[in-house]
């Protein structure tokens, strides 16, 4: 049974300033230089990708991106590509995350196109995948789960996931306070590593599945405990480095 290392991956989402960032980043080195077996990222607005490179380049904290483009260049303005990215040091770029799928139009066979883009420049994508309250109380959440993560699949393989994390988001516990219970977490979950291990039992047993949604301080190290989740990716409390850092430690615990 392979064992997973823990990783906690922080969205600024459209959040930070140059001094504020340089004093949460300091802080969280500081504070988790002895942080072993648990990986540490952020993913930071475009602007500030070489501040973080700056102060981070040589450390334990890895960091990476919110989005990138499907295309690698031309005559798309606004975009960036995983070339610009990787110019930067990212390690890590978002895909598919529900605020991009519900405010910008991103279906999932453009997600597919993104994370495809990503992986191929060398880029670790990180994967959202998740439902809507209204698609909960419906009873189709495995349903929209599988829709999500097929389309990748389909499209990159199922051997792409060995080089890929993903992160089960419930859309209805993002930034609303609401939190999914360990236990609603641990079936999706439980659910995504199945659906995989069916058709590649090892890609499964290795992939490192993590849980976004109102995770803080004080609710992480339940969370975490769950056999099937790896870490957290991490909205709001990522912006305040105490809680940040308590949540690192908390999957270290």
């Amino acid at each position: 049974m392979a064992i997973r290392s823990k990783l906690v991956a922080g969205n600024w989402k459209m959040h930070g300033g140059t001094l504020q960032n340089r004093d949460l980043l300091n802080a969280v080195l500081a504070a988790t230089a002895d942080l072993s077996g648990v990986e540490l990222a952020v993913c930071v607005p475009y602007p500030y990708l070489p501040q973080a490179q700056s102060i981070l380049e040589g450390t334990h904290v890895s960091w990476g991106a919110q989005n990138v483009s499907q295309h690698e260049k031309g005559a798309y303005t606004g975009e960036v590509s995983s070339s610009m990215l990787l110019d930067f040091g990212c390690r890590y770029v978002i895909v598919g995350h529900s605020e991009r799928r519900a405010l910008y139009g991103e279906d999932s066979h453009t997600v597919a196109l993104k994370f495809k883009a990503a992986q191929g420049a060398g880029l670790i994508p990180v994967l959202c995948v998740g439902e809507t309250l209204e698609q909960r109380e419906a009873g189709i959440t495995e349903q929209v789960v599988a829709e999500q993560l097929d389309a990748v699949v389909k499209s990159a393989g199922i051997n792409a996931l060995n080089t890929a994390v993903l992160a089960y988001e419930p859309v209805w516990a993002i930034g609303t306070g609401k939190t999914a219970s360990p236990a609603q977490a641990q079936e999706v979950h439980l659910f995504i590593r199945g659906r995989i291990a069916a058709d590649a039992a090892e890609v499964a047993e290795g992939l490192k599945i993590l849980y976004g949604g109102s995770v803080k301080a004080g609710n992480a190290a339940e969370l975490f405990a769950m056999p099937d989740i790896d870490g957290g990716l991490i909205g709001g409390a990522s912006l305040v480095a105490e809680e940040f850092i308590a949540i690192a430690r908390a999957a270290k615990d």
